[in-house]
């Protein structure tokens, strides 16, 4: 299992003179780090109107800056959104080939639908986003691998263009899909493309069942989008490292990891859908006679202790820190304590299968220099997981 970092530029609040260009700045010093440290993969998100929860609206731009200060590191949107009013289909294979030029071949590319916020921010329908997207993985390879390429449906017409520059890599940087549902890890699978989870506070149970369907989806796709089947599996998930566990707590890293859990779902707009899905879920648990069930996720979506918890700070309830820090902690997707601590829960996800574990170790309000000391100590970690 490679072990990647995965960025959003977070920038909580309080905010001082600055800020913004702050943020960019240790988002620089942290990528040439793990550079140095032999990280796998040094993954950037695109999101726009996101506010505190991510400053990364141009990520081309800022994986432009990293490949003229890295040279070993690979590079990936994670994910470029596919539909055309966020990025047409020419503009993203343009990009990615021009970055796959600028960082010698470096670059990994995933699309994504995106979701109800930035879909009307950029005025598109959910159907249109669908569409635009399945649009988008069948152009962008052929855009590389074609001297003249022509394409129409509903949205796109291109008749017999040569679209420039083609990639370094041949026959093109490996494709990749975001995912957060069953459905749409399959999805992945039958479009060959790689599938990056980006699920909260999944149990290692449904990771691997997760990991499951993509897999046997990958395993039947005879006309990848692309030109090779590039089966992998990406796993996000929540990472900080220090001396000790207790270090850990007091750097914050659960809070963060709960501040951004809370920050995610108020941004795609699913807070008060989650917290009433969860109380739904609760009492039927108490009241149905179906905890032996619950437990073994036979009847319905058991709510987690961390989901619980979340959902009590949603309804403004002031959680403590070590309360916090105690329920997050037993959560499988929260990689955080000590070396040996991270050590043992990451190599349960290599166990699954895991291909690539993407690390956001930049959460919320853990302060800088933490997270540097978070990213080398994990750094020291890699030669155990490869």
């Amino acid at each position: 299992m490679k072990i990647d970092l995965f960025n959003e530029i977070q920038n909580p609040r309080p905010w001082s003179e600055g800020h913004e260009q702050l943020r960019f700045r240790q988002a620089i010093e942290q990528a040439v780090l793990a550079d140095e440290l032999g990280y796998g993969c040094w993954w950037q998100v695109e999101h726009h109107g996101a506010g505190e929860f991510s400053l990364s609206s141009a990520p081309e731009l800022m994986l432009a800056a990293l490949s003229q200060r890295t040279s070993r590191i690979r590079l990936g949107h994670s994910a470029v959104l596919a539909p055309g009013p966020f990025n047409h289909p020419i503009r993203v294979a343009e990009r990615a080939a021009t970055l796959d030029h600028l960082s010698g071949g470096r670059v990994e590319l995933g699309l994504t639908r995106s979701t109800i916020p930035e879909w009307r921010l950029f005025g598109i329908e959910p159907d249109d986003a669908r569409a635009q997207t399945q649009q988008a993985f069948e152009m962008v390879p052929k855009m590389w691998t074609s001297e003249l390429f022509s394409y129409e449906s509903e949205a796109y017409r291109v008749d017999g263009v040569g679209i420039g520059p083609k990639p370094l890599q041949q026959p093109h940087p490996p494709l990749w899909q975001a995912a957060a549902s069953p459905a749409s890890f399959e999805e992945a699978g039958r479009r060959g493309v790689g599938v990056l989870g980006t699920t909260m506070w999944e149990s290692l149970e449904r990771a691997g069942r997760l990991v499951g369907l993509y897999r046997a989806a990958a395993a039947q796709c005879t006309e990848p989008v692309g030109a090779f089947v590039n089966d992998q599996v990406g796993f996000f998930t929540f990472v900080h490292c220090a001396e000790t566990d207790e270090e850990a707590m007091r750097n914050g890293a659960a809070a963060a990891a709960a501040w951004y859990t809370v920050t995610a779902l108020t941004f795609f707009e699913a807070a008060t859908e989650f917290v009433r899905a969860n109380a739904r879920n609760e009492e039927l648990m108490e009241s149905s006679g179906l905890t032996g069930d619950f437990l073994r996720g036979e009847a319905l979506n058991a709510p987690s202790e961390a989901n619980l918890l979340v959902a009590r700070i949603l309804q403004g309830e002031q959680v403590p820190d070590n309360e916090v820090f105690e329920v997050l902690s037993a959560q499988d997707s929260l990689i955080v304590g000590s070396p040996e601590t991270c050590r043992k829960k990451l190599r349960a996800y290599a166990e699954l299968g895991i291909d690539r574990m993407m690390c956001l170790q930049q959460i919320g309000g853990i302060p800088h220099e933490k997270v540097l000391k978070s990213i080398r100590l994990i750094g020291e970690l890699i030669p155990d997981l490869a």
